[in-house]
């Protein structure tokens, strides 16, 4: 990138975040720590929406500058308080996919991904950034987790806001978590030998995330598939 384009990607950060602040959820979690992490490092103000405001990850939030409010998802009044003001927002919710961590359901996830539109909708929200997944198309998979998305999309478009829609490929931390075989030797990954697929780092997510806010000129009404890299299990076992 020529000095040009960084000054001008700067500026842009500057007039933007200077409309006031963007609102992320999911800020304890991967994407959302990563776009509070990116926009906060940009000068943006950012506000970190969080069940508990005593957690590690929240603390570390609140020692970089980010504000905190408290809420939870099943809680519309929390989260039209924290919306309250903002610029902008990133969304993103619990979803099937994550597991039983959460104990969230696929009609879960699509309630709270719509409870926030509406939400974004009546507080005049300027620029409305929803992260879903890239293998959820624009119909029907089959597959409720990325179902679901497709399904939260869809209802985004139609509700008025400016928006943008990030689809991430997988995570490239996915390798590293237990039973992938980091810790054995083994290599255990949804890929057949030879195969590629797209990944993607959370940090890069982060830092897409914030280049979008910069210029919604450019990217309103925009959806985005997003990856890092493209490999084969081949070239992953080596790594």
């Amino acid at each position: 990138m020529s000095k040009d384009e960084q000054s001008m990607i700067s500026r842009a950060a500057q007039d933007a975040s200077a409309k006031g602040t963007v609102l992320v959820f999911g800020t304890t979690g991967q994407q959302g720590g990563a776009v509070a992490r990116a926009l906060n490092s940009r000068g943006w103000p950012v506000r970190a929406f969080v069940r508990n405001l005593n957690g590690e990850k929240a603390k570390a939030l609140a020692a970089s500058g980010i504000e905190l409010v408290k809420g939870d998802f099943s809680d519309l009044y929390s989260m039209k308080r924290a919306m309250a003001g903002v610029y902008g927002v990133f969304s993103i919710q619990p979803s099937s996919g994550q597991g039983s961590v959460y104990g969230v359901t696929d009609d879960d996830e699509v309630g709270y991904g719509i409870a926030i539109a509406d939400l974004a909708v009546q507080a005049g929200v300027q620029h409305f950034i929803y992260t879903s997944a890239n293998a959820s198309g624009d119909g029907k998979t089959g597959m409720g987790h990325f179902d679901s998305k497709s399904e939260i999309e869809a209802y985004i478009r139609r509700s008025g806001l400016k928006v943008s829609i990030v689809r991430p490929a997988a995570f490239m931390e996915l390798l590293m978590l237990p039973g992938m075989g980091l810790d054995t030797g083994i290599f255990t990954f949804f890929l057949r030998p030879g195969q590629s697929a797209q990944v993607i780092a959370v940090d890069d997510i982060g830092k897409i995330v914030a280049a979008i806010f910069s210029a919604p000129e450019q990217f309103v009404g925009k959806t985005l598939e997003i990856a890092g890299d493209s490999l084969t299990s081949s070239v992953v076992v080596a790594i």
